[in-house]
């Protein structure tokens, strides 16, 4: 997808499609907690939501094949960070803008700590937005994919579903405001935590005991005086 195409995510349509999302998720990631956060979003200078519990963002935009923002990175290789770095990782539509979204899928958990929470959100294909964007990329439309097989995708990686629902509104408008959720709304959220890893028990080794003696004699026995 070229970077004109990607600007479709700074119109006023999409803008409040991403302000109906961000009241969405809300619920969802109030409880997130943690000193580090990631944000990898199809739009430039994407804000991330204010979340009391979380300490630092890091924000990533996907250009064209690479990544800009607080770090700058080539999309097909792996993310620029260590394993289990962020308590949370938030993919604003960057799937739908993705070469390789499933490789991008793998990398997000990954660098998601166990316990964290990996959130999601793009257009829903079976929409009213489908033929704006078309017409309004001339045809090279960003990748939509279905809520049902991005779930496939997410039990894959060690990953739980907590909340899979359709946000905004039923096509798109210029005109601000809020409507966070409607059943037949033109974009998606799934919420998912990554599993904690078993803590692996230790393998005690068997010591062997000296057995006690019983000094004491059974009733009536008498015991043997030396010589």
């Amino acid at each position: 997808m070229s970077q004109r195409d990607q600007d479709i995510y700074s119109s006023a349509p999409l803008r409040n499609l991403l302000a109906e999302e961000t009241v969405a998720l809300a619920p969802g990631l109030q409880r997130c907690s943690g000193p580090h956060a990631l944000l990898i979003s199809a739009a430039a200078n994407d804000t991330p939501p204010v979340l009391p519990l979380l300490g630092n963002w890091t924000r990533l935009s996907v250009a064209a094949r690479q990544y800009d923002g607080d770090v700058k990175a080539r999309v097909d290789e792996p993310l620029p960070f260590i394993d289990d770095a962020f308590d949370l990782v938030l993919l604003r539509h960057a799937l739908e803008v993705s070469a390789t979204p499933q490789d991008m899928l793998e990398e997000a958990s990954r660098v998601l700590a166990p316990g964290g929470v990996l959130a999601l959100t793009g257009l829903h294909p079976l929409s009213a937005w489908l033929p704006w964007m078309m017409w309004r990329t001339r045809g090279h439309s960003p990748t939509m994919h279905s809520p049902l097989l991005l779930e496939r995708w997410v039990r894959r990686r060690e990953l739980d579903i907590e909340r899979i629902e359709r946000v905004g509104r039923l096509w798109p408008s210029s005109h601000a405001g809020i409507d966070a959720t409607h059943a037949f709304g033109g974009g998606y959220l799934l919420i998912a935590r990554k599993r904690r890893r078993m803590a692996t028990p230790i393998r005690l080794k068997p010591k062997a005991l000296p057995a006690t003696v019983n000094v004491s004699l059974a009733p009536g026995a008498r015991r043997n005086a030396a010589s």
